[in-house]
């Protein structure tokens, strides 16, 4: 039996006594998780409003709108 072997097999009776069975956290790979898309979440809204802020257009005016005008300067004259 290897040393590490028998390190477990004597600190499980320890662990067992201390270990909340109904309890079930996480632990240091669910933060390690959530943290790695809290970046990834940060890092595409950073990105996206640096894309958002270089869009630059200009509105065309309604159909509607434009075509009404010349026909009310029409009816005028």
């Amino acid at each position: 039996m290897s040393a590490m072997q028998a390190a477990v097999t004597q600190l499980v009776p320890l662990a067992a006594d201390t270990f909340d069975k109904n309890k079930v956290t996480p632990g240091l790979l669910g933060f390690i998780v959530f943290a790695a898309l809290a970046l990834g979440v940060w890092g595409l809204m950073k990105s996206m409003s640096k894309h958002m802020g270089r869009v630059d257009f200009e509105e065309a005016p309604e159909p509607a709108a434009a075509s009404a005008a010349p026909a009310a300067d029409a009816t005028k004259a």
